[in-house]
């Protein structure tokens, strides 16, 4: 066995037409990471590891995802859409750089591991050319047989092209391949010259490696790890397969869960211990969840970090730049959006905090709302430590509440309340004595006249 360290790592990006939609194919959600992030994040980095990532033309919204989240890789264009062999060619200056091991992934394979992809590369250690990762179907039909003697792979046939036996094999094909980098480059571009179709496929890189007197090797993993994704099907498919990893993750954390089957996670979703999760809650990207915080029912989060033992919900929305301190409260009905709510401090009920800091132990009253949009701008609303906001209020940023103030019930504030201050709005209640009666008699004998 001899030691591989470098690695290049090609990944065909490429377009499908099957999902029936104006965004990339690589670039639909699951868990909410797209399908290339998904795959990225699985693909060796380090020092010895390149990354090549080859996108169709026009596809600069994939180019971008794919430095957005490997700042190291090297994009290139396929030109023209002339298989998977071609597709892999145009990094051709990524595969002659010589790295020991060349591996080739597809970015419409969101379930696949690091572990399985660093398997993949054990063959060619052993001396193989190639190793190609392969599954066993329960419905083998449609996919490519791997066709095995002695321990070798020695074809892969086509669901078109194989014979009653071969179509009897239920290991397939998953397209993923490791190729030794001494022969990457040669073997690959006889699959052009040898193939007298417009269309190059890496499948037939087994046939020119034997005849080259090489050796070609299988890696097996499960079905799920190596679902493609061509329409919008198969997409929720994947979707309920990463949600089962991500709640056994979460559960095996030491997350409670009272019903795991309606709660969705997203990728990044991050708790700490004894957290509690109730069920119908809707995880978005970039959430953290501290050491012993509940989130109740029929909640939606996303892009919040939420402090030791906070309370959220039920029925409750954060959005992005929400940051919930230890021990604070955002009750049923209440939005919190890019606002910081410190320690301690609670909105129960029917409350809009958008742009904002409450301070630690405030206390904001039922359908209080942050005024901090003004048709053009937005502005901050600060609310001091140990403010009282009561109910039904109208806080028009920008503004400051100073700490230990009070807002009357129904005031709508408009400028800056020091601290431990009592802020009223109120226009002067009038009452009228019998005027309701008097009203309803009216509207009574109105109606009578009209009968």
């Amino acid at each position: 066995m001899t030691s591989r360290s470098s690695l290049t790592v090609v990944l065909a990006a490429g377009e499908g037409t099957r999902m029936r939609s104006s965004l990339p194919k690589v670039l639909h959600p699951v868990a909410s990471r797209s399908l290339l992030a998904h795959v990225l994040a699985a693909a060796p980095d380090g020092e010895r590891a390149a990354l090549a990532v080859v996108v169709g033309p026009g596809h600069q919204a994939v180019a971008d995802e794919a430095l957005r989240v490997r700042p190291d890789a090297l994009t290139f264009v396929q030109h023209e859409r002339r298989g998977t062999a071609h597709a892999v060619l145009a990094a051709r200056d990524a595969i002659a750089a010589g790295a020991d091991d060349v591996l080739v992934a597809f970015g419409d394979t969101p379930l696949i591991s690091r572990r399985t992809l660093e398997r993949l590369r054990a063959p060619l250690a052993q001396g193989a050319a190639i190793a190609v990762l392969g599954f066993r179907a329960a419905d083998p039909t449609g996919y490519g047989r791997l066709v095995v003697k002695d321990g070798e792979l020695t074809a892969i046939r086509e669901q078109a092209d194989a014979s009653a036996e071969e179509r009897a094999i239920d290991l397939c094909n998953a397209g993923v391949m490791a190729f030794d980098g001494r022969h990457a480059l040669a073997i690959i571009d006889r699959i052009g010259s040898a193939n007298a179709k417009s269309e190059f496929y890496l499948t037939d890189a087994i046939a020119i490696a034997r005849e080259a007197g090489l050796r070609a090797a299988v890696i097996e993993t499960d079905e799920d790890e190596v679902r493609g994704i061509n329409t919008k099907a198969q997409l929720a498919e994947a979707e309920e397969v990463m949600q089962r990893r991500l709640r056994d993750a979460a559960l095996d954390a030491g997350v409670t869960m009272i019903a795991p089957e309606t709660v969705f996670l997203a990728a990044d979703t991050a708790f700490g211990r004894d957290v509690t999760v109730e069920p119908f809650v809707v995880f978005g990207p970039g959430v953290s969840v501290a050491d012993g915080a509940v989130v109740h029912a029929f909640s939606h989060i996303a892009g919040a970090a939420i402090g030791p033992g906070a309370s959220v919900g039920p029925y409750a929305r954060l959005r992005p730049g929400t940051t919930l301190g230890a021990g604070s409260r955002i009750g049923n009905f209440v939005e919190v959006k890019a606002a910081t709510i410190e320690a301690g401090a609670k909105a129960n009920h029917l409350t809009y905090l958008g742009d904002s800091t409450v301070g630690a132990g405030a206390n904001i009253g039922a359908g209080t709302i942050t005024c901090n949009y003004d048709g053009f701008d937005k502005h901050r609303t600060e609310i001091g430590a140990g403010a009282f906001v009561g109910s039904n209020s109208s806080l028009v940023a920008p503004v400051r509440i100073g700490a230990g103030a009070y807002i009357g019930s129904g005031s709508v504030v408009t400028r800056d309340v020091p601290d431990d201050a009592l802020a009223v709005e109120r226009s002067t209640q009038t009452v009228r004595e019998g005027w309701a009666r008097r009203f309803r008699d009216l509207k009574r004998a109105r109606k009578e006249r009209k009968e």
